[in-house]
């Protein structure tokens, strides 16, 4: 059953997503070649909590870190650790917060330095693979009409989609229905499934692999990377269907 929110919390909902935007800004401005992971999990730990919320990550699941530091061919999930940042590197970080019994959550790819044309080809495309399903998301769209448009997104800048993870509803738990793709799986239709209704709360988060979406973990249960072992890109915004249009809560300044 996928929860339809109502104006109060939604409002809730935008304040923890709010915290999670300034999160991002602050860590881009400063995140700097020669940090480590782990200094930048406890930076935004700090942030978070000057700004009234809880990072809501920190032991979510059992995970060891405030924030997921996805390191090149790290896609999601990357546990923070001494790892320091060198020129050429990129960085995704993925924050979550919780603020008056509610969550937020969204990640951004960054680059460390100077990087290759491919490597910015790569956060380009998840960024806009982003902005694109949140510029056609309308209420009465079936989940599955979005997930097979933002493969064809994907697939037509010459990646693939990361398998076996996705976007998902959001409210008071960090996790809930709808389980969102980044692609269809083969041979199920793509008007099928639930609609998008107004009052929905969800996070659409692409990401993108070079070559084989397969994925691998590295170092026990987390660091999710590509089978390929190429570097990786992931975006993500948690959205609301307002009007029957999408709104990104996870903004500092709302469009």
């Amino acid at each position: 059953m996928i929860e339809i929110k109502n104006k109060e919390e939604i409002q809730k909902l935008r304040e923890a997503n709010k915290i999670v935007s300034l999160t991002l800004d602050f860590l881009e401005q400063n995140t700097k070649e020669g940090m480590s992971l782990k200094e930048l999990s406890d930076m935004a730990d700090e942030f978070i909590l000057k700004q009234g919320a809880k990072p809501s990550f920190k032991g979510l699941y059992g995970f060891k870190g405030s924030i997921c530091t996805s390191l090149n061919s790290v896609c999601i999930h990357g546990v923070p650790d001494d790892t320091r940042l060198k020129e050429g590197d990129i960085l995704g970080l993925d924050v979550g917060t919780f603020k008056d019994g509610f969550y937020g959550d969204a990640a951004r790819t960054i680059a460390i330095g100077k990087i290759s044309k491919k490597d910015e080809d790569l956060i380009a495309c998840a960024k806009d693979a982003l902005y694109y399903a949140i510029d056609i998301i309308r209420a009465d769209m079936r989940f599955k009409e979005l997930s097979k448009a933002i493969e064809d997104f994907i697939l037509k800048r010459g990646f693939v989609p990361l398998k076996g993870y996705c976007g998902h509803g959001i409210g008071s738990k960090p996790h809930c229905e709808p389980e969102i793709p980044n692609y269809l799986e083969a041979g199920v239709n793509s008007k099928s499934g639930e609609k998008i209704k107004n009052g929905m709360v969800f996070c659409v988060e692409p990401m993108i692999c070079q070559k084989d979406g397969t994925p691998i973990h590295l170092d026990g249960n987390w660091n999710v990377a590509s089978k390929d072992g190429l570097n990786t890109a992931h975006y993500e915004h948690c959205l609301a269907i307002i009007n029957s249009k999408a709104e990104i809560l996870s903004s500092s300044h709302p469009l």
